[in-house]
This record gives structure tokens, C-alpha cells and sequence, in this order.
């Protein structure tokens, strides 16, 4: 993950989990009936608001990411590994069907044949 990205990811998730923790003490605060009961609900959905602001910066910030820097794709050891096997497979069947057809039209043809055309 790039570092413009990771860094709007890991703002997403601290935001998001201070809202919960303000979500829970609103409505701890609203059983027990205390003051603290009306401000804690007002910036749990003020939180809420800038919360849903910060998963939408990581979205956008992937975009514009893939889109000025083009997608970086890996494919990993395994994927590789299988790949290699497959080109190997096709080329071990290729060369299988040369020397078949090779033999196919050598024995057609004896020595003391002329052409046939």
C-alpha cells in the first residue's frame, strides 16, 4: 500500500475508533442520565460525519494514487511458481507435437520416394 494511502487508512481508523468510544460513552451517559448525555450524542454524530469523511479520503486517495502512478501489481512467489510450471507444461506439449508430426511426415516419405506433388 502506498504511504499517501496507508497514511489516510490508519487517520480512517483512529477516527472511527474514537467515534465508537464517543458512540458508547453517549449512550452510557443517556442510561445513567447524566448531563454529559446531550453533548456526547451532538459530537458522536458530528464524529459520525467526520468519520464517514475519513473512508472516503482513503477511497479517493487509492484513486488518485492508482491513477497518477499506475497500478504496482506483484504477483507472488506462488503465482510465479505456478506460471513458470504452466509455460514449462505448454512448451514441453508443444515440442511433443512437433516431434510427433515430424515423425508423421518422415514416415510417410521412404528414401527411394520422389516427391509427390
Amino acid at each position: 500500500m502506498p504511504d499517501a494511502v496507508r497514511t489516510a487508512a490508519v487517520r480512517a481508523v483512529l477516527i472511527m475508533s474514537l467515534t465508537i468510544i464517543q458512540a458508547m460513552v453517549a449512550f452510557l451517559s443517556t442510561l445513567t442520565g447524566s448531563w454529559l448525555a446531550f453533548p456526547m450524542v451532538l459530537s458522536s454524530v458530528a464524529s459520525t460525519v467526520v468519520a464517514t469523511w475519513a473512508v472516503l479520503d482513503v477511497w479517493v486517495t487509492r484513486q488518485v494514487w492508482n491513477q497518477r502512478h499506475g497500478v504496482v501489481s506483484e504477483p507472488s512467489s506462488t503465482a510465479r511458481q505456478m506460471r513458470r510450471e504452466r509455460r514449462r507444461a505448454q512448451r514441453a506439449a508443444r515440442a511433443a507435437e512437433r516431434d510427433e508430426a515430424g515423425d508423421r511426415i518422415r514416415g510417410r516419405r521412404s528414401a527411394g520416394d520422389l516427391s509427390r506433388a
